[in-house]
């Protein structure tokens, strides 16, 4: 059921109009709270973090949830904030570990909080704002990881969380009376249920289904990133976008192969391509792009044609003619058997290989 009064807060009272800043994922919790926020008169600014591992915005092929049309529906700003090269790093070594994948849940929200607090200042903002909700998260958002998180990231008492306030110690806007606790909720659990019928009443109608958003948390690209950091502790950019798509095998600590498994992708590898790397197609038919990156040898690049030729429509001919060119232009043609089934699973990276993994050079795959 949803509880909580529609119109009191420092307006109603003559006091002075609190300032709060938001962290905003685009999700429903987190807009909710901004909400829950504006209808009780307090000026919200939100902040949206964006890192290497989660929503890019301003990609829409991406699992991103743009927070923008939320912002002009209901008429607050929204800040933009890319965490950078210090998320990676949290994300290598987190203090406070990893859930269940490579999701370093506690590090980020620290982090998070620690950049928002310097925006909250630099604005002259009163006090900070998520959407958490207690018990939701098993890493995150327990009862105890809340006072953790606040006193890591020196915020301690300025964090407000709205869907859960009355389940938790007062915060300083409570105290102060910038916010009225008995306007706020206690959301617990993983039940979305109350959260929806609070979107409802607040006229929030377009909000994403219940799904993480960060990709830390799912096996398949979680098992991927940590074969590249094994082999390449300080990865670039692009070794991280191209963890998004294809088919991945490991040759070497050195030298990695990525095969596309569809048109999107096959584009996004050549698009991503930068010199040095190696480009194999089979001409003519029904092929994927392959992309082999790092320090790669004649062997490598024979068997990325053959993996290329096992994909294409040309896969079940004795012998296929595969094209292998460079950003530069430079190419060649190289005739090769597509690659069997043992060579796939030799050198496939797959979570699903975890438990009988095995060393190439030092480098786990």
């Amino acid at each position: 059921m949803v509880t909580g009064s529609r119109e009191r807060g420092p307006e109603a009272s003559g006091t002075k109009k609190a300032r709060a800043v938001a962290l905003l994922s685009g999700g429903l919790d987190s807009t909710l709270a901004i909400l829950v926020l504006l209808r009780l008169g307090v000026d919200v600014t939100a902040i949206t973090f964006l890192t290497h591992f989660g929503c890019d915005i301003t990609d829409s092929s991406s699992c991103s949830r743009d927070p923008m049309p939320a912002a002009k529906k209901f008429g607050f700003k929204v800040k933009l904030s890319h965490l950078a090269d210090k998320f990676i790093e949290i994300v290598k070594n987190p203090a406070f570990g990893h859930g269940k994948n490579m999701n370093p849940c506690i590090d980020c929200r620290i982090l998070m909080l620690r950049e928002a607090k310097v925006f909250m200042d630099l604005i002259g903002a009163d006090f900070l704002v998520t959407g958490e909700v207690l018990g939701q998260r098993p890493m995150s958002q327990r009862r105890e990881c809340f006072p953790l998180v606040d006193r890591e990231a020196g915020v301690e008492g300025l964090v407000l969380r709205p869907l859960s306030a009355r389940l938790l110690p007062p915060t300083e806007p409570e105290l102060k009376g910038l916010v009225d606790r008995e306007a706020l909720y206690g959301f617990r659990g993983r039940t979305r249920k109350p959260q929806m019928a609070l979107a409802a009443e607040l006229g929030l109608t377009d909000y994403p289904s219940p799904a993480g958003g960060c990709l830390l948390t799912e096996p398949s690209y979680a098992f991927r990133l940590r074969d590249l950091l094994s082999c390449n502790p300080s990865p670039e950019l692009k070794d991280l976008h191209l963890l998004r798509v294809g088919r991945h095998f490991r040759r070497s600590p050195g030298c990695k192969i990525i095969v596309g498994r569809n048109k999107g992708e096959n584009e996004k590898i050549v698009s991503l391509a930068t010199a040095g790397d190696i480009l194999v197609k089979v001409e003519g038919v029904g092929s994927p792009a392959t992309i082999v990156t790092g320090r790669a040898s004649d062997d490598d690049i024979m068997t990325a044609a053959s993996l290329t030729a096992r994909y294409s429509d040309a896969k079940h001919l004795p012998s296929v003619e595969t094209t292998v060119w460079t950003i530069k232009g430079d190419s060649y043609r190289l005739r090769c058997r597509p690659a069997t089934e043992d060579l796939v699973e030799r050198y496939r990276i797959s979570e699903q290989k975890t438990s009988r993994a095995r060393k190439v050079s030092g480098c786990p795959v």
